[in-house]
């Protein structure tokens, strides 16, 4: 390669360096924006402060190349995250931003100018504060290393859950509505069919998710039943334990020790405490069996309403074009949706959905239409 083309390589990795930590930057920011929690107000400062220091070191790069520094704004995705931050709080994002700088942590192993500025050890350093950061959800009562106290949340997966149970109602009743058309028994049996699948699938999300919720509840009470009864007949070896946690979470061993007795000073925060740090566990990790069951029934019934709606209305090949038209729109916006946790292009995530979804209807139609054929009706 010669010098000249080594050079147009390395302002192109640079301006790609740049538009990431612009993002990065803007994306903590908007974080902190919305954060209540102060510690984690100045946490998210901080990492934009870092992230500023990244930026120049780019920008400098690409001076000393004889190359123009582009003015980037955060992309559509960075915006995205913040706006559900500032609606839901930024527990519902940390697991995706957690993603997001997992994936991250070797980007600079391999660039030797971030490696001197010592930029891969700050992706890992982000990764790990993330990393614990999405294992937590509310404030708690004790405050250790800024995080240190907050609880588990599933917020973050909530989100997900609910896109894809969306989905789930949208290919599974398009294919529904499909096979069933091809069969051409008329609009009303249409209708019928897809408003039954709509229900059956609601109401089996809707039970399978409450009965996987209340079996991690009645897990958590028993767990926190057990740990209750040790920390009652053994309160020097749980200290013991939560020393040793603490310890190996970076403290001191006198910090470890003082931060142990001042939370088995309060029974209920020692027991909450001793449950999540020994045992990996929360309440708010378990869940409300009612609301995953509701939540499970509404997004799955928003996905399979889509493939029926037409057929409210017309019927025949107009229904089925109109059936088509609508659910395709529907799988690109969930498929653009999953960019907020894949970090692919909207474009390709859309555009891959609405084909799996077609793959789907197709062979729905064909079946369905042979079974028509083969039945008389």
């Amino acid at each position: 390669m010669s010098n000249a083309d080594q050079i147009a390589d390395d302002i192109q990795r640079y301006r790609r360096n740049l538009r990431d930590e612009v993002d990065g930057a803007a994306l903590y920011r908007l974080l902190a924006d919305a954060e209540r929690d102060p510690h984690l107000k100045e946490v998210y400062s901080r990492l934009a402060v870092s992230e500023d220091r990244h930026m120049a070191l780019w920008a400098d790069r690409l001076r000393a190349a004889g190359a123009e520094v582009p003015h980037y704004k955060p992309s559509l995705r960075v915006k995205t995250l913040g706006w559900i931050a500032r609606r839901f709080g930024t527990s519902v994002v940390s697991p995706i931003v957690t993603r997001m700088e997992m994936s991250a942590t070797a980007v600079y192993d391999n660039q030797p100018e971030a490696v001197a500025a010592n930029l891969p050890a700050d992706e890992r350093s982000h990764a790990r504060l993330f990393r614990e950061i999405s294992r937590n959800g509310k404030q708690g009562d004790v405050d250790i290393a800024r995080i240190e106290g907050r609880h588990r949340s599933g917020s973050g997966n909530a989100l997900r859950a609910a896109v894809l149970g969306a989905n789930d109602g949208l290919v599974s009743n398009l294919l529904l509505v499909m096979g069933v058309a091809a069969a051409a028994p008329g609009r009303d049996f249409v209708l019928l069919a897809g408003v039954g699948g709509l229900l059956a699938g609601a109401i089996s999300m809707a039970l399978g998710e409450w009965i996987s919720v209340r079996s991690s509840a009645e897990a958590f009470e028993r767990q926190v039943a057990i740990e209750r009864e040790e920390l009652e007949a053994n309160p020097e070896e749980e200290e013991e334990e939560l020393v040793l946690i603490y310890q190996a979470k970076g403290l001191s061993e006198t910090d470890a020790r003082v931060t142990a007795k001042r939370i088995l000073a309060t029974p209920q925060t020692a027991l909450d405490t001793l449950v999540r740090e020994e045992l990996g566990m929360s309440a708010s990790e378990a869940g409300n069996a009612w609301v995953a069951a509701g939540t499970s029934f509404v997004t799955f019934a928003f996905g399979a309403v889509v493939p029926i709606l037409p057929w409210l209305f017309v019927g025949g090949n107009v229904g089925l074009a109109l059936s088509g038209v609508l659910s395709a729109a529907g799988l690109f916006f969930t498929g653009a949706v999953t960019t907020l946790f894949t970090g692919r292009s909207v474009l390709f995530s859309g555009t891959r959905m609405v084909l799996f979804g077609a793959l789907g209807a197709v062979v729905s139609f064909a079946v369905g239409g042979l079974i028509g054929a083969g039945t008389g009706i």
